[in-house]
């Protein structure tokens, strides 16, 4: 997960593209790059893409710029990320070992037209043009590790990496209010909405088809595959298969030769990765990094430094105290493009940035309690989902009894009166979607935009094709036996890793109200006084009553987290003068210009 950034326009009927609007398009996200901006203009359309800004942690250099034209003149490629099974590809294409994957993938396209995507495994967002019929493609890749965005403007159709891209055309943007039911109850939006109203984002294995006559075609060109039937493998097999599957994601994610740092977390899945790291490398250092919420957290750092001890890695405690909130949350949501979802955005990039000064690549050991059953909530979604089938007055109960327990920040009747309305049935948060949408919608997310910010690589071996494909095969009961969460994968890491980081449990993540020390003297004029977005636009009387209960005793810190971020994400892309940190390692204020086609 390197960010790049890609970005464009597809114009409609006698509309002209010029660079200018191209070049100011990835001015806004510059950060991801850093080098400036390649632009090619063909009929009717307009491609960028940033330049990685040479120095010390910049990755290996690129063959050449973007965007790249295929053999035969027909396709135009911009590429954000990178491929992993380059090798198997080229074999495929019967091409030899060189050029960068943005030529791959444009000589994928000559052979075999759009369908060449779904061979295509890795993180990348991509970007073709077919210069023959006239259609824009906007591909995501499998698992949503990089973002892609949409938006129609005046004249065509426009697409970035990041939101804040497609905010310096068009007309001004405004929240969607259809997406708040959505962010209130999930702290996200999941895809393809968002929280502006009239962009979208590329869901995850997805292709949208822009046409020369605008219309929009969406089409899915990946899916795991389903369970296979229980009794198909026995533990042993699946145990065997995942310490192979794991052995062989964390190889190719070292397989670039940069030296690699590993985030070693309290639970089982960081402890694997920076083993396995640690056993393929030999006598090269692996530097760990944990990461400490609050200022009493020793405990938590002597547990993970205990591990960093067993495995003889290069180890760096990293904290986030109360004081770096109210510093960073305000730069931070605009680097998100959207409300910070929780203490864990600003911890994802005081880690990264911290790694930044060691190593250039981070490996993240994201998607275990995704794939294996790592956290109860995933075991409860799955419960709920199969409640579809049931009367709606008895779904509807189930609903509200298990919203919480879901991690809803807010219930359906709380989001209601809120919003003082029901939300439109297409937009309607479930129990079930937070959960389905938190990996691609929030964590993904939350990894390539602090990272980003920081400018760090993330790589992440646990969600490696072939690994993600073996875990939706394996049943239930081979991941998860006896109450025991991730058991295959904990099976599977018994070589790599002693009885005592095995056997640990680790309390599931919350929020906390640690933070709220940092941000105390201000919360109750930014949410309740009269400047105040949320004040103007939700239920005053709730969102009062809710800060005197928490003023009382009561733990309201996670609503109070999720309105008060919203309120910063507003301030921060729709205020008179947005505050908009441009250029990469500092942070000042400017306000956006805007360009329109011309």
């Amino acid at each position: 997960m390197t960010g790049a950034g890609v970005c464009g326009i597809r114009a409609l009927g006698s509309r002209l593209i010029t660079e200018d609007t191209l070049l100011q398009m990835a001015a806004a996200q510059d950060h991801r790059a850093g080098g400036g901006a390649d632009v090619w203009l063909g009929p009717g359309v307009g491609l960028a893409r940033s330049r990685r800004a040479a120095g010390p942690h910049a990755p290996l250099a690129e063959v050449r710029p973007q965007p790249v034209r295929s053999a035969d003149g027909r396709w135009v490629v911009v590429l954000d990320g990178a491929i992993v099974n380059r090798t198997s590809l080229r074999a495929y294409l019967d091409r030899p070992l060189r050029g960068d994957d943005a030529e791959l993938v444009a000589a994928g396209l000559a052979l075999q037209g759009i369908g060449f995507v779904e061979r295509v495994e890795g993180r990348f967002a991509l970007v073709a043009h077919d210069l023959r019929t006239g259609t824009t493609h906007l591909v995501r890749d499998r698992i949503g590790a990089l973002p892609l965005h949409y938006r129609r403007v005046p004249g065509g159709v426009a697409f970035a990496s990041e939101v804040k891209a497609l905010l310096v055309l068009g007309p001004p943007a405004d929240v969607d209010h259809r997406s708040l039911d959505a962010y209130l109850a999930h702290r996200t939006v999941p895809a393809p909405d968002t929280l502006v109203e009239g962009v979208r984002k590329v869901r995850p294995a997805h292709r949208v088809a822009v046409m020369p006559d605008g219309h929009l075609e969406e089409t899915a060109y990946w899916a795991p595959p389903d369970a296979d039937p229980e009794g198909t493998w026995t533990a042993d097999d699946a145990v065997e298969s995942v310490r192979d599957g794991v052995r062989e994601a964390v190889r190719s994610a070292l397989e670039a030769g940069a030296p690699p740092g590993v985030h070693l977390t309290g639970g089982i899945a960081g402890s694997v990765v920076a083993a396995q790291a640690r056993q393929l490398l030999g006598d090269e250092p692996v530097h760990t990094f944990s990461l400490a919420l609050g200022d009493d957290a020793g405990e938590e750092l002597a547990r993970t430094r205990r591990v960093s001890d067993l495995l003889d890695t290069r180890h760096h405690d990293v904290r986030l105290g109360a004081g770096d909130v109210a510093e960073l949350w305000g730069p931070l949501t605009w680097h998100r493009d959207a409300p910070l979802s929780g203490p864990a955005d600003l911890a994802a990039h005081v880690l990264a940035r911290t790694a930044a000064e060691h190593v250039p690549v981070l490996l993240c050991p994201q998607g275990a309690d995704e794939l294996f059953g790592g956290h109860s909530r995933h075991r409860l979604a799955r419960v709920a989902e199969r409640s579809y089938g049931l009367p709606a007055p008895l779904r509807s109960g189930l609903e509200r009894r298990v919203e919480r327990r879901l991690g809803a920040t807010f219930t359906t009747s709380e989001r209601r009166r809120l919003l003082g309305r029901k939300a439109p049935p297409e937009r309607r948060a479930s129990p079930v979607a937070g959960v389905r949408h938190t990996l691609p919608d929030d964590v993904l997310e939350r990894l390539d935009r602090m990272a980003t910010a920081a400018d760090l690589e993330v790589r992440l071996p646990l969600l490696e094709s072939r690994l993600v494909e073996l875990a939706f095969r394996l049943p239930s009961p081979v991941k998860v036996r006896a109450g025991c969460t991730t058991w295959v994968l904990r099976e599977a890491a018994r070589p790599l890793l002693p009885d005592e980081v095995l056997e640990r449990r680790v309390p599931e993540p919350g929020t906390g109200s640690w933070w709220y020390a940092g941000v105390r003297d201000t919360v109750r004029e930014r949410l309740t006084g009269p400047g105040s977005w949320v004040a103007q636009n939700l239920d005053g009387a709730m969102v009062g009553d809710m800060m005197l209960r928490h003023e009382h005793g009561a733990h309201e810190h996670d609503r109070i987290w999720t309105l008060l971020s919203l309120e910063l994400w507003h301030e921060s892309f729709f205020a008179t003068v947005p505050a908009v940190p441009r250029p990469r390692g500092a942070v000042h204020r400017t306000a956006t210009g805007a360009a329109r086609l011309s």
